[in-house]
Formats: C-alpha cells, structure tokens, sequence
C-alpha cells in the first residue's frame, strides 16, 4: 500500500528481478534473469501472461505504437502486444541489451531509441521495428537515453557523456571528466538547462545540455551506478556507500540526505509528494515530501 507500505500481494517469478517494473493500465511489466517477461495484474498480483526471451531481461519496458517493448540479454529487441504478450516484431543487435528503450519524435515520426553494447544508438519504428536513424557512438552504454528538446543524451563505458543529434544523425558533444576517468553506468535526467548524470567516478555531473559543458559537479564519496530523479527544484541519487542525497538543481548544493547501511543501485520514484526506493540488503524505503527521515518496510524482498 502506497501511503502505509502494508503488504498486499506478491508474485513469484521464479528468478532472480533485475528489471524495475513499468505499470500501465492496471499491468505491471518487468523481466526476471531467465528471459521471462511477466505481464501481472496490478490489482491482485496474478500472471496475465508470460512470454519467453532467449537472455535476461534487466531492462524495464515501455510502450509505443500500441506495443511494449524491451531489450534482452540476447541480443534482441522485443515488441510484444501489451494484451496478450504474442509477439509483433523483434530486432536484433550487435550485444545485450541492459537499458530501457526511451521513445522520441524525429519530425512527424514516433521512434524508439535504444543503446546497448553493441556501439550502436538505434532509431526504429515501434509499429514494425524498421530502421529509422542509426548513430555509432562507439561505446558499450549501460543505461538508458534521456530525450531532450534536440538532443539525446547517453552515459557510456568510454568514460562519456554524448549529446546526440538524431535529425543530423551524428554526436554533437562529448563530456568526459578531464581528471578521472570512470564509465558511466547511470542514465541521465534532464530539466531544463541541465542534464545530471552519475558516474562510477564518484561524482554527479550537472552539463549545459547545448554544449556539455559542465555547470557544476558534486563528490557523492563513492560510486553512482543510480539514476537521478529530479522532482521540483532538487535533484535525488542513491550511491553505492548507501546514501541517498538531494542536491538543489541550480547550484549542485546538498539539502538532503538519509544513510541506508546499504548500497542503492536502485532510482528513486516520486509520484504523490513522496519517494521510493529500495536497497540492495532488501529494504524499500518511502519519504514524504519535507520529512527528514523514512518510512521503512522491513521485508525481506530478496527474492523478487
């Protein structure tokens, strides 16, 4: 339960879950470490359907043209019908798939952008998977592109930010911390006039998203393979040392923090004033807006 963290079902997918789930429509989507992806009613926690992939599926799912699409282990890119699980069209790549396909618009066209291991930033048609724009950006990426206004943007294992242009087809911009050199495993977010990522180097970066230049960076004391979030005017991270930390926006200043004793891999999740995360010992943790500390859930969730 949302406002209180009582248990109200749970579901055994068999396998180790890796994948956050996406909820759409009353259906929770996500894959397991086998290459199963599961569609569970979000009522009840019964299986809807299940449909089997030939890798693991850490990626999450997202919709466009009418299916759900994800990423797997085996190389592939799924486009399923959301109703059924039946399969509409599958792409395959050069490598895995870790990220989450982003969706964006290249003139009058809907695309789904994707970035794996295979050096590739794909562009392809939800309806049939054909191929719309491909940039090489020469790079293993780990997680997900961040659509903006022009650009895309991705974290790479090259130790990279790239702004990429999809009209022109090409890389516009590349950030690289010019003291250390550490991949970046995070996914970007974006408001505004920043693009904030973290990075295996121990920092979170903030960049001017025309230029990539840097705006400010903030030392997180280990490393940040978490995704940022950014609610209002406060930009909230999770980091390997177990801390989870708010810095204002604007200025890359701290405002917030809450040690967990374990680490966050995890992104945070804000809807209704509050956020929600979880930890690697099996602790999922909710904050309410202005509070200085959380509501704990002492499950063990371990096992999905």
């Amino acid at each position: 339960d949302f406002n209180s963290g009582k248990l109200l079902w749970t579901y055994d997918a068999g396998e180790e879950i890796k994948s956050s789930p996406t909820v759409r429509k009353g259906v929770v989507y996500f894959g397991d470490e086998s290459g199963i992806f599961h569609a569970v009613d979000a009522a009840v926690g019964k299986v809807k359907w299940t449909f089997a992939a030939d890798g693991g599926v850490i990626a999450s799912a997202s919709f466009a043209g009418g299916q759900v699409i994800f990423g797997s282990q085996d190389n592939f890119l799924y486009a399923l019908n959301p109703e059924n699980g039946e399969l509409v069209w599958k792409v395959e790549t050069g490598s895995y798939i870790y990220g989450t396909a982003a969706v964006a618009r290249l003139g009058e066209r809907q695309v789904v952008l994707v970035a794996g291991c295979d050096g590739l930033l794909r562009g392809l048609d939800p309806r049939d998977g054909s191929d719309v724009v491909t940039v090489g950006i020469d790079a293993y990426v780990g997680g997900s592109p961040a659509v903006g206004n022009r650009l895309v943007f991705v974290g790479t294992f090259e130790n990279q930010v790239l702004g990429i242009d999809l009209a022109a087809g090409k890389v516009v911009w590349a950030y690289a911390n010019p003291e250390r050199r550490f991949p970046f495993y995070s996914s970007a977010a974006l408001s505004g006039d920043r693009v904030v990522i973290g990075g295996r180097d121990k920092l979170v970066h903030a960049l001017d998203p025309e230029t990539g230049h840097a705006v400010w960076t903030h030392a997180a004391g280990s490393r940040v393979d978490s995704s940022p979030v950014i609610a209002g005017p406060t930009v909230y991270f999770g980091t390997m040392g177990g801390d989870l930390v708010g810095l204002n926006l604007r200025s890359g200043e701290k405002v917030w923090e809450f040690a967990t004793g374990s680490s966050v891999i995890a992104s945070p999740a804000v809807a209704g004033g509050r956020m929600v995360i979880g930890t690697l010992d099996g602790m999922l943790y909710c904050f309410g807006a202005g509070e200085a500390r959380a509501e704990k859930v002492e499950k063990d969730v371990q096992d999905g």
